[in-house]
């Protein structure tokens, strides 16, 4: 439940913050005496679209140590938690970005890296993943959050996130423009906005965002794919990942809550595998062992 308010508290402050932002800077006006300025509703959607992304991203790890109760260690207490936070920094040399906060989670078997950006970034691992996996199963799991943060995976999958976004408002509101004119065009006298386009910008906003989740989670798939082989570089060899990898599908791995689903070691697959964050584990365990 914690989680859930949690992340309907964090959407809801980024949409006000977002509105006003849209308001003091009167991108909100781009239909004005009847009259649709494209270049201004480019801009509103543009502010709505990747400034979503964006403050998330900036604020993604203070929101994952919140909804997680990921403790980050700061002075390490026990032989694990100093083995993770020295396994941690030499695939970190080894990857040349600056040293990522290490955490530990309560939870079922699972592990996510967030953050900014290389340099500012966080890994953590649940005590469940942690005492279920091998030493060196947990290291390759480690190597593979290391290597999203080394892929600039956070950046990338918020551009994109933040493009498709724009291009949803964007759409949305020109088709909602282009209903209303054609319901009211005998309708001379009538100004504004008519119930014709807001309903057709929900309409559309639901319909094209569901198309957008199918590009934003293809591109997140393959990044899956992507810092599993970083794992096998940083390791030294593709066995350990596989090994980890195969692990996985014999338990339940952890449910990390929505804001974060895409960003660990493996995933709930959706109702279709179109909107899985995460490819199958065959289907990475297979791209591994076809690795060189």
């Amino acid at each position: 439940m914690k989680r859930i308010v949690l992340f309907l508290a964090t959407n809801i402050a980024i949409m006000v913050v977002l509105g006003i932002t849209v308001n003091v800077l009167g991108l909100n006006q781009f239909m004005a005496g009847g009259q649709l300025n494209l270049t201004m509703l480019l801009a509103f959607s543009a502010v709505l679209g990747f400034g979503g992304s964006f403050i998330s991203l900036l604020i993604s790890k203070k929101v994952a140590k919140w909804s997680t109760g990921a403790q980050v260690i700061e002075t390490p207490r026990n032989a694990t938690e100093v083995w993770l936070v020295q396994t941690v920094e030499r695939f970190a040399r080894k990857a040349n970005i600056a040293m990522p906060e290490v955490a530990i989670y309560e939870g079922a078997p699972n592990a996510f890296a967030t953050g900014p950006s290389k340099n500012n970034s966080l890994v953590a691992v649940s005590t469940g993943l942690l005492q279920s996996m091998s030493r060196e199963e947990a290291e390759a799991v480690l190597a593979h959050e290391v290597a999203h943060v080394a892929n600039g995976d956070m950046v990338t999958l918020t551009l994109i996130q933040g493009v498709v976004n724009t291009f949803v408002f964007f759409l949305a509101r020109v088709v909602g423009f282009m209903v209303d004119q054609f319901l009211r065009k005998d309708d001379s006298e009538s100004s504004g906005q008519g119930m014709g386009y807001f309903i057709t910008v929900i309409v559309m906003e639901i319909t094209l965002g569901i198309l957008a989740s199918i590009i934003v989670m293809y591109f997140s798939r393959q990044r899956e794919f992507r810092a599993d082989s970083g794992a096998a570089h940083l390791m030294g060899s593709r066995l350990p990942m596989i090994s980890a990898l195969k692990r996985l599908g014999g338990m339940q791995s952890g449910e990390l809550p929505p804001n974060m689903a895409a960003s660990g070691i493996s995933g709930k697959g959706g109702v279709m595998a179109l909107f899985s964050s995460h490819p199958p584990l065959e289907e990475r365990i297979a791209a591994l062992s076809q690795q060189r």
